[in-house]
């Protein structure tokens, strides 16, 4: 793994970037990690956006809860009537 102290980070980004494909890239203040590049494979921008949007994640979570505790259409079943 590449660890750069943010002070010594003074490439552009995109030099940073080319590591990616072998190992993610750790930036550190005083030694901390505060940061990560990391390379996505087979995921597109919309799909990273909302993996890391917590409010997208907390509706999913609750609606995960609710279908648990008060049953509902499961995926298969929801398909199976889009498909009509």
């Amino acid at each position: 793994m590449k660890t750069v102290e943010v002070k010594k980070a003074t490439l552009p980004l995109a030099n940073y970037t080319k590591y990616l494909k072998k190992e993610p890239v750790i930036v550190t203040v005083g030694g901390k990690p505060v940061a990560a590049l990391v390379g996505i494979n087979n995921a597109d921008i919309e799909t990273v956006s909302l993996s890391n949007n917590t409010q997208f994640l907390d509706l999913i979570e609750r609606s995960r809860v609710r279908q648990q505790s008060k049953g509902g259409i499961s995926t298969e079943e929801m398909r199976r009537r889009l498909k009509k």
